[in-house]
């Protein structure tokens, strides 16, 4: 045990040795880092957050069967509830919709209404709540083989934009993650290189004395991973308060805005996923970057 804790505090000394020696390298390193591990978590939680409205768009959206004349909306009721992607039915007959109809239209007079037109125009309706946003188009087409359905309507133009926009954010956020990493860890090689190279001597003094590679190198490694969950520590603390601030600009919306926002709302699961990945993420940009700058010393 005693052997180990002295190890331990020979590499946390070492570290902290080339940390300080790192200078502003150091901040350049670190900075990279958050800058990457910022854009990366602002897209990864606005995927999330684009899939969650995706869902709330679907078990909101609403498709109406407009039925046969002479066809009752009570008769097809259990049929569509069978549905597999179904999960409501409201049944609307021709009265209720005329007479929300007129109301809607300023007339009082009901019955004058319906005598000028020569009776009830409407058919009987059906409002049917889809389990998902992506199965309504193939339950739109079960509906409309029904016998009795006449026409069936949907509004999908906006569950498209919706998937559109989150398939171009992922392609962008990918060519931007990718091109941010590969300078991240330009960024972390340059730096321990340079801390390796300041101590060169000293890693000279230790091989003449028998230490092994790993031994003399593993500081260094641990140099970089530190940038790299230091980054993530920054980005996630920076993604927090771009959270609070929207948070609190969209709870004094309207209605509709709390519609929206209720929909982006990340479960406590991906909450606590998404600092998990940050760190991950960072902690192997760190390694790879460490890895690169001393490979090259230590092949020697």
């Amino acid at each position: 045990m005693f052997r180990f804790l002295t190890k331990l505090d020979y590499l946390l000394r070492e570290t902290l040795l080339g940390l300080r020696r790192g200078g502003w390298m150091n901040w350049a390193a670190v900075s990279t880092v958050t800058v990457l591990l910022f854009l990366f978590g602002i897209s990864l939680q606005a995927s999330w957050q684009l899939e969650g409205l995706l869902g709330q768009f679907g078990s909101q959206l609403e498709v109406s069967v407009y039925l046969n004349t002479g066809v009752e909306a009570t008769t097809l009721e259990p049929i569509v509830e069978a549905l597999p992607e179904v999960i409501a039915v409201k049944a609307i007959t021709k009265e209720e919709a005329w007479a929300a109809l007129v109301k809607e239209m300023g007339i009082s007079d009901i019955a004058g209404a319906t005598q000028q037109l020569n009776g009830n125009p409407l058919v009987d309706e059906l409002k049917v709540k889809a389990r998902t946003s992506e199965g309504v188009p193939t339950l739109a087409e079960q509906l409309r083989k029904l016998q009795g359905v006449e026409e069936v309507r949907y509004v999908d133009e906006a569950v498209k934009r919706i998937a559109q926009l989150n398939q171009g954010l992922n392609w962008i956020s990918f060519t931007i993650t990718s091109v941010l990493t590969l300078t991240a860890i330009a960024v972390i090689t340059t730096t321990i290189r340079l801390i390796v190279m300041a101590r060169r001597r000293e890693i000279e003094i230790m091989q003449l004395v028998g230490a092994t590679t790993a031994w003399i190198y593993l500081p260094f490694i641990l140099q970089g991973i530190t940038f790299g969950i230091a980054g993530a520590v920054v980005a996630w603390g920076l993604i927090s308060a771009v959270q609070h601030f929207l948070g609190n600009l969209l709870a004094q919306q309207p209605d509709l805005i709390q519609f929206l926002t209720d929909g982006v709302q990340l479960s406590p699961i991906k909450l606590l996923l998404l600092p998990l990945v940050l760190l991950s993420f960072g902690g192997l940009v760190g390694l790879m970057g460490s890895l690169f700058a001393v490979r090259r010393f230590a092949v020697r």
